[in-house]
């Protein structure tokens, strides 16, 4: 049995790192700080790209 799929389902955190353009050690902080919201896979900390979308949509709002 093949799946294929041709969306991401879980970001790992060098990954969200990457497209936040921060640290590995601060993408975490954002995680355990409760403001990027992830889940564990197979024992590995992923984000949902639909979770790091809202998240910097939500920066918008902040700026002023």
């Amino acid at each position: 049995m093949t799946i294929e799929t041709t969306q991401v389902r879980y970001l790992f955190i060098d990954e969200v790192a990457m497209q936040l353009r921060r640290s590995v050690s601060a993408t975490r902080w954002l995680i355990t700080s409760g403001q990027l919201k992830a889940g564990k896979v197979g024992g590995r900390v992923v984000v949902k790209p639909e979770d790091l979308d809202a998240f910097v949509e939500s920066g918008f709002g902040a700026v002023s």
